[in-house]
Order: C-alpha cells, then sequence, then structure tokens
C-alpha cells in the first residue's frame, strides 16, 4: 500500500505508472507523455481489437453499446462483454486486496472506487475478456448452451485456472510497484 500511495502521490512516477500499463498493453512504450494522448490511443486500439476478436469468432459486431440501468438491452455480444468483464475485474479485485494495494488510487483510471482494479483488469481484456466473450456469443448462438451468462462464467473460471490470470495479476502489480517479496518469510 506503500509504495502504491508513494508512487501514485508523485505525479512523474503516477505518469511512468501510466505509461507502463499502457506499453504491457501495446507490447512496447509510446513516446507519448500525456495521458490523454495515451488514452486516446488506447481507445483506438480497443475498438479495433473489438472488431477483430469479433470476426476470429464468426460474430457480427456493431460496436460497443449498453444502458448500465438496463445492460439486458443490449445486444448478445455486449451482454457477454459486460459479463466478461465483471468476472476479469472480479480477478482483479482479488489481487489488489492480496498484494494490500489501494483500489481507489489508479493511473489511468481515475473517476471510480475501484480505478485501480480497472487498471489492473484492463491489461487482460484484449488476451482474456474478448475472448471469453465472444466465445461465449458464438456457442449460444450455435444453441451448444442456454445460458450466455452461464457460459462466460464457465468459460472464465476454465481461463482463470489456465492462464493463472490472479497469481498473473498479482505478479504484474508487484512489477509496476516495483515491490520484490522474495526475501520475506513465509
Amino acid at each position: 500500500a506503500l509504495a502504491h500511495a508513494e508512487r501514485w502521490a508523485d505525479p512523474i512516477k503516477r505518469l511512468d505508472a501510466a505509461r507502463r500499463l499502457y506499453a504491457w498493453r501495446f507490447g512496447r512504450i509510446l513516446p507519448h507523455r500525456d495521458i490523454e494522448t495515451l488514452r486516446g490511443i488506447e481507445g483506438a486500439r480497443i475498438k479495433e481489437a473489438y472488431k477483430t476478436v469479433a470476426q476470429s469468432f464468426g460474430i457480427e459486431w456493431h460496436g460497443r453499446h449498453y444502458d448500465r440501468d438496463n445492460p439486458n438491452a443490449a445486444d448478445l455480444p455486449n451482454q457477454a462483454i459486460n459479463h466478461a468483464a465483471t468476472f476479469v475485474e472480479a480477478a482483479a479485485d482479488i489481487a489488489v486486496a492480496a498484494v494490500g494495494a489501494l483500489p481507489p488510487l489508479g493511473f489511468i483510471h481515475e473517476e471510480s472506487s475501484n480505478a485501480f482494479t480497472l487498471d489492473i483488469a484492463d491489461l487482460y481484456r484484449v488476451e482474456i475478456t474478448f475472448p471469453l466473450a465472444f466465445g461465449a456469443v458464438k456457442a449460444y448462438q450455435e444453441g451448444k448452451v442456454a445460458s450466455l451468462e452461464r457460459e462466460v462464467r464457465q468459460r472464465a473460471a476454465k481461463a482463470f485456472r489456465q492462464n493463472k490470470l490472479i497469481p498473473n495479476m498479482i505478479d504484474r502489480i508487484k512489477e509496476l510497484l516495483d515491490v520484490d517479496d522474495r526475501d520475506r518469510d513465509p
């Protein structure tokens, strides 16, 4: 918690942490130092990723649309993304709690009581969240499953185990915060 708070409170270290989070998403460090520019680049990447992953599963994609007050009014892909995102965020909640980090102190997300949790969950959006969602939609559309939410949940449990998602999230958080606890007593 102390390492997190110190990094978050220092504007230079805070921006460096945000840039590191973006570098992990992009696979490279971007030259931009303005957080708004980085958010815009990430938004474009995610928009393209929705299309690409949907296409890889043969799912028709019309964009990200949902009503927070009535999530079931969304089309199937958007409903599935909502479910998958909830499960990945829950995993990130566990990882953040496990290391004693501070959920409200996000480096990219700022206006949420779980901003840091969202920062961590978003690291896995393209590789975990989208395939969970679109894979479940495909199975549902083919009549292989009766419940979209249940299918996303079952796929999430399997993917989380296979990818060791929570331990990987914990390691990423420690790396982000430059915390090395390997020498501590068990």
